[in-house]
């Protein structure tokens, strides 16, 4: 499956924004052998900016990232058909066709091409820590269906670009402290940390065996961690940077004390 021609014209324009927006420094990569075939790239999440700054990072190691995107987002006008004719997929947390889109996303990842991105946690993590938050194991029980190579991605910095905001947005109040922090973010220029990890090994786990699919997604889990500390190195605890309106409400399991 090549990569459609919208989908590499956005990319390179989401290059020039990230650029904009701080410095990206990708550590790294993806073995060649695992180009161009099913692929699935599970990253930790940690801010509105980071699927932009994931995208720029795997740009710069050749590869065009399609993501499982809620309807919602392909449904919008003008932004959905451009999502839709750029190859992401939908899935609808919510809908009684969860399995249908499961199935639609495994075949997808079978035909090859750009390899799929997801966030096992589902949203942005709201431990105190900005550690990785426990997830689901949704991304792991499709690596073990499709049998397909998971490479851990870690990310640190994003976060620092955009406020994590609100969870609805209905009008300029809601939207302020995202455009807000964006311009200061812009003086600050954060460095945008992007960790490509070693596949993670599953050979031994099989689709439908009960407790694999837990399994497979606390090893994709701590792999992304692994990655993820010496990006922080100097952070081991707490972010440096503040974000007054991210709740501190979730728990990770994964952080390096609690693993």
């Amino acid at each position: 499956m090549s990569t459609p021609l919208l989908w590499r014209v956005l990319t390179t324009i989401d290059r020039g924004f990230v650029g904009l927006s701080g410095r990206l420094q990708v550590t790294g990569d993806i073995p060649a052998d695992l180009k161009g075939r099913p692929l699935l790239l599970a990253s930790n999440h940690i801010g509105n900016l980071d699927p932009f700054v994931l995208i720029a990072a795997c740009r710069e190691l050749g590869v065009h990232p399609r993501f499982l995107l809620a309807g919602g987002l392909l449904d919008a006008p003008v932004m959905g058909p451009a999502l839709r004719a750029s190859g992401h997929l939908r899935v609808d947390r919510a809908s009684t066709s969860v399995g249908e889109a499961y199935h639609r996303t495994v075949e997808a990842l079978r035909r090859g091409g750009d390899p799929i991105a997801v966030y096992p946690e589902g949203k942005i993590s709201l431990d105190p820590g900005l550690w990785p938050e426990r997830g689901k194991t949704g991304a792991a029980r499709l690596a073990l269906s499709g049998r397909v190579p998971v490479i851990p991605v870690s990310q640190w910095g994003a976060h620092e670009a955009v406020y994590w905001g609100n969870t609805h947005v209905n009008g300029w109040a809601d939207f302020k402290p995202y455009l807000v922090s964006y311009v200061r973010g812009l003086r600050r220029r954060p460095t945008f940390k992007v960790h490509f990890g070693a596949p993670v090994d599953l050979s031994d786990l099989r689709d439908g065996r009960p407790g694999d699919a837990r399994r497979a997604h606390e090893r994709i889990m701590r792999a992304i961690t692994a990655g993820l500390v010496p990006l922080r190195a100097d952070e081991p605890d707490l972010p440096k940077f503040h974000d007054p309106t991210r709740p501190t409400t979730g728990s990770s399991p994964w952080r390096p004390e609690a693993a």
